[in-house]
């Protein structure tokens, strides 16, 4: 375990003592907002935490739920369910006087449909360095074995396409060579489109295969299939259509000006889900509790400019975020003082965990930067679990949610994590009660990820905390980047990190 310890710049920053603010903060507290909350100037913590509330945070993932009900049961992107989510969050901050903006995000999509012998749309995705286009046509297989264990090298020579009639759809299966030499062996001998199909011969090899052909590209359509929709597509007559097109999706930017226009604090979540599931755990808990922290800071006049993020197609590769970073020029990136994400924050099997910016824990994986500053982040978050009693752990800072981007410009960086589809220990059950054996959310980029798929307990305490840190990095961010601020009014005494239960218990 670090020697704990909080930087000096940041304990004269949190000086006074605030007796009434542990009253407050603690779950527990009644999660009706008091009337007058979106109106008032929450300058202080007391004020602030009495206003962002549990009840008022679920009353976004209950609109997140009706939006995806009313939309095939999703809110993933390029489907309606996100651009409705896109202006139900937009609209609220618009309503609430920030400056916001919708800014791009393009993506390639997938479109797997069999017409004969079945009628049927197939879970698909494009392949990395695919070509484009709407292709129509009759499918051929080349090469697969369907019978266990269902070796094949289909597609991986140029002799498999002998007789291939030009402009039909190839159907390979995936083995023995790469996926880019499967597409161009196709290419080169008229097929119009690919459709490569898992190979079915263990379990992990049953589900839906998208991959890259990388550095190779394609100028035709080239999609993934799970082994079952393979073996449908490949009776003879099958005809099926496949698309791969660009679509193009929002962020949702929010903004309120400073003191300091030139000293940025932001935070964000990701907005869409995925494909399976309305994703109102992953991620409408940290895209709600952000919700209702901006809602109820936005008659608040702070030293820094602060901004928030709902980001697009997070869950088809941090596109949303990447986009958003990759389009700021440098003076515009060095503006931005820190960023704090936040992803997946009421899991219901949950433990609470912060990014492990200091490595008390794990190195981050080869590669991943850790900036400096990012320690500052990490012990606000652990100093108010001390406060408010939590036990709380590290979870690796590996980059993959949509910080990377961040860390990747230099920006310091922190974030809170309850888990997705790891296995909680009977350690862990011993510490945050909760069932031993089973994954952190169950539900898991699955349909099941309702309004159900929830840790009230997890989702006021995360909440509370992410308005806590929110309202301290707007008043000052001397800890982080040395540039002075304010007291936060009222003020607060932290006490140093010190988790109610052990470190080291949430594997890598």
């Amino acid at each position: 375990m670090r020697d704990r310890h909080l930087r000096v710049p940041f304990v004269a920053f949190m000086a006074a003592v605030a007796a009434t603010l542990v009253a407050f903060v603690l779950p527990g507290a009644a999660t009706s907002a008091p009337p007058g909350c979106e109106t008032r100037t929450n300058t202080t913590y007391q004020q602030l935490l009495t206003c962002v509330t549990l009840g008022g945070v679920r009353e976004h993932q209950a609109a997140f739920q009706a939006i995806a009900d009313a939309n095939g049961g999703t809110r993933s992107a390029g489907t309606p369910g996100y651009s409705e989510s896109v202006e139900y969050v937009a609209n609220l901050l618009e309503d609430a006087g920030y400056d916001v903006t919708r800014t791009d995000v393009q993506f390639p999509s997938a479109t797997l449909r069999q017409l004969t012998q079945v009628a049927a749309d197939y879970e698909t995705g494009p392949f990395t360095g695919s070509g484009f286009g709407t292709v129509t046509a009759s499918v051929t297989a080349v090469d697969i074995n369907l019978v266990p264990p269902r070796a094949n090298t289909s597609g991986c020579e140029a002799a498999d396409f002998a007789g291939f009639p030009a402009g039909n759809i190839a159907l390979m299966q995936r083995g023995t060579c790469a996926f880019a030499a499967k597409a161009l062996n196709a290419q080169a001998a008229g097929a119009s489109a690919v459709i490569i199909f898992n190979q079915g011969n263990t379990p992990d090899r049953e589900g839906l295969i998208v991959g890259t052909l990388a550095p190779s590209v394609a100028t035709i359509p080239v999609v993934g299939a799970g082994f079952a929709n393979g073996e449908s597509l490949s009776a003879p007559g099958s005809t099926a259509t496949v698309v791969v097109e660009v679509l193009t999706d929002s962020n949702v930017i929010a903004e309120k000006a400073g003191t300091n226009m030139d000293n940025v604090v932001m935070a964000g979540a990701h907005l869409d889900s995925v494909p399976a599931g309305p994703g109102i755990n992953d991620n409408g808990s940290g895209s709600a509790a952000l919700l209702e922290t901006a809602l109820m800071m936005a008659k608040v006049k702070a030293p820094n400019t602060v901004r928030y993020a709902w980001w697009g197609a997070e869950e088809l590769g941090l596109l949303g975020s990447s986009a958003y970073v990759g389009g700021l020029t440098q003076a515009e990136r060095d503006r931005i003082a820190m960023y704090m994400n936040y992803d997946m924050v009421g899991s219901p099997n949950y433990i609470f965990m912060v990014y492990d910016a200091d490595q008390s824990s794990f190195p981050p994986p080869a590669g991943v930067p850790i900036p400096d500053g990012s320690e500052a982040i990490e012990d606000v978050y652990e100093s108010y679990y001390t406060m408010v009693g939590e036990p709380y752990d590290d979870t690796q800072f590996s980059g993959r949610s949509d910080y990377q981007a961040f860390i990747e410009a230099d920006i310091p960086s922190g974030g809170l994590f309850t888990g997705a589809e790891g296995i909680k220990t009977a350690e862990q059950a011993s510490i945050w009660d909760g069932t031993a054996g089973a994954q952190y959310d169950p539900c898991y980029h699955l349909a099941c990820d309702t309004y159900a798929n929830n840790s009230d307990h997890a989702l006021e305490v995360n909440s509370d905390l992410i308005a806590f840190a929110q309202l301290t990095f707007a008043f000052s961010t001397e800890s982080v980047n040395g540039v002075p601020g304010k007291n936060v009014p009222g003020s607060a005494s932290m006490p140093l990190p010190e988790p109610a239960g052990p470190e080291g218990t949430f594997g890598s």
